[in-house]
């Protein structure tokens, strides 16, 4: 799918970064494709993400959280809107959606810092992934303080 991908999780930083897509898809009139992760564990064997029966009660309710945000972010623009708007949460590793999500957008939009507990200098660890690997441009909108 063309069109604008922002990634979420929850945290005000990633709120900000949706606001910023969401306001971007509306001019562009572009759709957005909001992208929330449930981070799991990954395989001895492999790049595999492990899940197990728990995380199916874990994810309906990050696909709620993230469609709330959404719609809430949706609602916050007025009279101008992005031409679709649709929420995939998932079970995986943020980093690999993320950037496997850039492979058929137009740009891909990421918080400068997430939920992570670790502050680095400039960018969270997901952006700067994000920022490396992507198949299309990035915007980084920084935090706010």
């Amino acid at each position: 799918m063309a069109g604008i991908v922002v990634g979420i999780d929850g945290s005000p930083n990633s709120e900000h970064a949706l606001d910023w897509a969401m306001n971007e898809a509306a001019i562009r009139h572009a759709p957005l494709l909001a992208v929330a992760v449930h981070e799991v564990p990954k395989s001895y064997w492999g790049n595999i993400p492990v899940t197990g029966p728990g995380d199916v009660a874990v994810l309906d309710q990050l696909r709620q959280a993230a469609e709330k945000m959404t719609h809430e972010a949706e609602s916050r623009l007025g009279d101008a809107k992005p031409a679709s708007v649709e929420v995939r949460a998932v079970s995986g590793f943020a980093v690999k959606e993320l950037v496997d999500a850039s492979q058929h957008a137009d740009l891909i939009v990421v918080g400068a810092r997430g939920g992570g507990g670790f502050a680095r200098a400039l960018l969270g660890s997901v952006s700067s992934q994000v920022l490396q690997h992507a198949a299309c441009p990035v915007a980084t909108v920084p935090h706010q303080r």
